[in-house]
């Protein structure tokens, strides 16, 4: 014997019509014709080979077996509303969680978390910062802020943000500020460069794309993350090389300027979501990030 439930479909109409004791005012409540309802209603009477409905002079009558029907599939559906109404005030109530390279979230995220508050306050975001490679499908995240280059895998929802615009800083503080600042790209050819472990490509795509041989680039001292790489550069330690939103604040408060401009890769800052979540907040965190990442009409300019 089978035990494959009728069509749920059909199911629900009857329910609704049993308990209203109207097919009219199901089909209304359904926001369906008449005729959908009743055609739902006899599936479900062919499907399990009983009556359900009789006619009650202009009216109808459940039978027996479309009583008992009405008593399980009330109780049924009523416990589906509840469940899913739980459901829904637990996703309301729950902090939604993002993770974030430390970099990123340290130079740009912090600096703007209390504007997001007050703006998205029912968010109630939670931060996961991360150093090394970062998974989006980690458990315990709902979202992931990074830089990635397309394609987009299939099982994720990503909302580009902006394009990685790379650029060399150089802070006021470095010794030999003056003669760099007006001087064009290749001045940095036989400079000591500040580089980090992470974007080991980040000075060869720059020198690639204003038309400079990456083989004579000289790397000078190294750190393990670019948050340290560009303390370094602010404290005037050298120059430095680093996405422009990372280094927008300090770029605005004079700590380190950008005299060669930055230029586009093929990276795009985006929202990583699960393609799976039925969460409406990644819409609004993204329509948040996309408007705070619109740069300012003062900022350099690409060469």
């Amino acid at each position: 014997m089978s035990h494959d439930l009728p069509p749920l479909n059909a199911l629900r109409a009857f329910e609704v019509a049993a308990r209203l004791q109207s097919v009219s005012q199901a089909a209304e409540q359904l926001h369906v014709t008449h005729g959908a309802v009743s055609r739902q209603i006899r599936l479900l009477e062919e499907d399990l080979e009983l009556t359900l409905f009789v006619k009650d002079g202009r009216g109808l009558k459940l039978t027996d077996a479309g009583l008992r029907l009405r008593e399980a599939s009330g109780e049924a559906f009523e416990r589906l509303r509840t469940v899913c109404a739980e459901l829904k005030q637990q996703n309301a109530d729950a902090p939604f969680v993002l993770g974030c390279p430390g970099s990123l979230l340290a130079r740009w995220f912090i600096p703007r978390l209390d504007r997001l508050n007050r703006e998205l306050p029912e968010l109630r975001l939670h931060l996961s910062a991360s150093e090394g490679e970062l998974d989006p499908r980690r458990a315990g995240l709902d979202a992931t802020l990074w830089f990635a280059e397309p394609p987009w895998p299939a099982d994720m929802q990503v909302f580009e943000l902006a394009a990685e615009r790379i650029g060399p800083v150089i802070s006021p503080r470095y010794a030999r500020f003056a003669e760099l600042h007006s001087a064009g790209p290749a001045a940095l050819l036989g400079e000591p460069l500040l580089h980090t472990a992470s974007r080991p490509q980040a000075w060869p795509a720059w020198a690639a794309s204003n038309g400079l041989d990456a083989g004579t680039l000289k790397l000078g001292q190294g750190f393990e993350h670019l948050y340290f790489l560009l303390e370094a550069a602010a404290a005037g330690l050298g120059v430095a090389i680093a996405p422009q939103q990372l280094v927008a604040d300090d770029l605005a408060a004079g700590r380190l300027v950008a005299p060669w401009g930055f230029v586009e890769t093929s990276a795009k800052l985006a929202l990583w979501v699960p393609a799976r979540t039925l969460d409406k907040r990644p819409q609004q965190l993204a329509a948040w990030l996309q408007a705070a990442l619109s740069p300012p009409q003062s900022e350099p300019v690409a060469n």
